[in-house]
């Protein structure tokens, strides 16, 4: 079985776990976005961490999803990395 029938099979036996994967999907969209951005640049997280002068743990606490970084430090990740911030209500 691969992780997506699980997924399925789980969801289905339990609604409220389907209803709490998809509450935290943003986080997650934007965690995959970050590591695919860094991962495109070419960069580990101690070089994106040197290029924005903190420590690498914060990367790797902001990768891991166990750190709730502010809109102003995820603009000052972004720029780090070339990209921009958008945010948007839907």
């Amino acid at each position: 079985m691969n992780f997506e029938e699980y997924k399925r099979k789980a969801f289905v036996a339990d609604p409220a776990l389907l209803d709490e994967y998809n509450a935290l999907e943003p986080v997650y969209t934007v965690i995959k976005q970050l590591i695919q951005a860094r991962i495109d640049n070419k960069m580990t997280q101690q070089q994106l961490a040197d290029r924005l002068g903190i420590n690498q743990s914060h990367i790797s606490r902001l990768e891991s999803g166990t750190y709730n970084p502010s809109l102003t430090f995820l603009k000052r990740v972004a720029t780090g990395l070339g990209k921009e911030l958008h945010i948007e209500f839907r």
